[in-house]
C-alpha cells in the first residue's frame, strides 16, 4: 500500500485507544491493523485532536523575529491604525518575511489553517497581499492560508482603496474584508453597499470586522443581518469581534442573537479581556457558528500573543468563565469545528474519508490539553509529518 501510514495507541478526542490508517493525505479507517508492508507510528496514547483552526489572524503585522517595539499608542481604535500604518514603513515590516515566521509557528503548534486579514489601503496598496500569498505559497504543504482583503484604514474614508480591494481580490484573495461601518467609514449603508458589491461581483463571503460597541455597534449588527437577508447570503457572512453582544441589554442582544440565527451570520471572537464580549454559550445554544481566532500577536497594536490555538482556547475559556470539562470541550469545539464551518472546509475531522490533518498532544484528556497546552507531539497535513516534538519541520527566514 502506497502512501499509507498506520498510527496505532492514539485517543482520538480522549476518547478510547485505536489506530488510524492514512492513506493518500486522508484518514482512511479506523481501528484497523498494520496492513502488511505499512509504516507504523507509535502513537504512546497520546490524545489525538484534528488540525486546529485560526479563523482571525493577522499574518502581515507580527512583529515576531524583530527588535522589542516600545509600545506607546494612544488608547483609541484610530490611534493603533494610525501608528501601525506610519510603523509599516519605519520599522521595515516585511509582510512575506513576517507572515512566514508566524505561519512556521502555527505549524509546530499544531495549526493545519489560517485565515488572515491582510491590509490593503493606500500608503502599502496590495503589497501587504502579495506578500502572504508567496509565504502561503511557500509553505502550501505545510498549512493552509486563505486571505481576507482588509481595509483597515478604512474604506469610503481613504478614496482609492475600494478600487485596490477589487484588485486583491482579483489577484485571489478569498474574503472581502470590512471595519466598523459607522464608526470608521461613518457611512454605513455606503460601506455595507460597498463590501457587498465587491462580494457579489466576485462571488465571496465577508468578514467584517465589528469592534462598534453599544448600540452603535447593534445598528451595525442589525443593518448587515437586514443586507444577508435581502441578497440571499446567508452563510457567507462573518462578524469578527461583535463587542456589541457583550452589552448588558440582555433583550436587545437576544433580538440580535434571533437575527443572526435567522440570517446565518457567524460571529468570531478571540476572548478579550478590552471588551464586553459575546456569550460563546449563550450563542451555541441559540445556534449561531462561533470561531476563533488568535488576531494581532507580537505587534504594534500590543506585545500580547503566540500563534497556539490550544492557548486561544483556554483564553476563550476564561473570560467566558468556563470550569466545567464539557465548556472547555466547547471553547475547542470553537478553535476547531466551528472554524472549519466558518471557514467552509470539507472533508474536516477524524472520522474515515476526512483529509489527514490532526495533531498529537500528551494529555489525558481535551481539557487537561487546553490547560496545560502541551509540546505537540506530532502534527501531520494531508498525512504527511509536519512538526515533531514542537518544532516545525520547514524553515522561517
Amino acid at each position: 500500500m502506497q502512501n499509507a501510514t498506520l498510527y496505532t495507541r492514539v485517543r482520538p478526542a480522549g476518547g478510547e485507544t485505536t489506530s488510524v490508517l492514512v492513506r493518500d493525505g486522508r484518514i482512511q479507517a479506523l481501528g484497523v491493523p498494520a496492513p502488511e508492508g505499512v509504516p507504523v507510528v507509535d502513537g504512546g496514547g497520546a490524545l489525538l485532536l484534528p488540525g486546529l483552526i485560526d479563523a482571525h489572524a493577522h499574518l502581515d503585522k507580527t512583529l515576531y523575529g524583530m527588535p522589542w517595539y516600545r509600545n506607546e499608542v494612544g488608547p483609541r481604535l484610530i490611534d493603533k491604525i494610525e501608528n501601525e500604518r506610519n510603523a509599516k514603513r519605519a520599522l521595515g515590516i516585511d509582510p512575506y518575511r513576517q507572515s512566514a515566521r508566524q505561519l512556521v509557528m502555527s505549524i509546530a503548534d499544531g495549526t493545519s489553517h489560517i485565515r488572515s486579514h491582510v491590509d490593503v489601503d493606500t500608503d502599502i496598496g496590495v503589497g501587504a497581499i502579495e506578500g502572504v500569498m508567496r509565504a502561503r505559497e511557500q509553505y502550501r504543504d505545510e498549512i493552509d492560508v486563505e486571505i481576507v482583503a482588509f481595509p483597515q484604514s478604512g474604506l469610503l474614508i481613504r478614496p482609492g482603496t475600494l478600487e485596490l480591494m477589487d484588485e486583491a481580490l482579483r489577484m485571489g484573495a478569498e474574503v472581502v474584508g470590512g471595519l466598523d461601518p459607522a464608526g470608521m467609514d461613518r457611512d454605513p449603508k455606503g460601506h455595507l453597499d460597498a463590501i457587498f458589491g465587491l462580494a457579489e461581483k466576485h462571488g465571496k463571503p465577508i468578514d467584517i470586522h465589528l469592534h462598534e460597541s453599544g448600540e452603535l455597534g447593534a445598528f451595525s449588527m442589525q443593518m448587515t443581518i437586514d443586507r444577508v437577508r435581502a441578497l440571499g447570503m446567508q452563510g457567507k457572512v462573518t462578524l469578527s469581534h461583535s463587542f456589541c453582544l457583550g452589552m448588558p441589554d440582555t433583550q436587545a442582544v437576544q433580538a440580535l442573537i434571533d437575527g443572526l440565527v435567522d440570517a446565518g451570520v457567524h460571529i468570531m471572537t478571540t476572548g478579550s479581556a478590552s471588551r464586553p464580549v459575546p456569550s460563546v454559550a449563550r450563542l451555541h445554544a441559540a445556534g449561531v457558528t462561533v470561531c476563533t481566532g488568535n488576531d494581532g500577536m507580537r505587534d504594534t497594536w500590543g506585545p500580547y500573543g503566540k500563534p497556539d490555538m490550544l492557548e486561544r482556547a483556554m483564553l476563550v475559556g476564561l473570560r467566558n468563565n468556563f470550569r466545567r470539562d464539557d465548556e472547555l470541550e466547547l471553547a475547542l469545539r470553537v478553535a476547531t469545528y466551528g472554524n472549519a464551518s466558518v471557514i467552509g472546509l470539507t472533508d474536516y475531522g477524524l472520522a474515515p474519508g476526512c483529509h489527514a490533518d490532526f495533531v498529537l498532544v500528551e494529555a489525558e484528556t481535551v481539557a487537561e490539553a487546553i490547560v496545560s497546552r502541551p509540546v505537540r507531539k506530532l502534527v501531520v497535513k494531508r498525512g504527511r509529518v509536519v512538526a515533531r516534538d514542537g518544532r516545525a519541520l520547514a524553515e522561517a527566514p
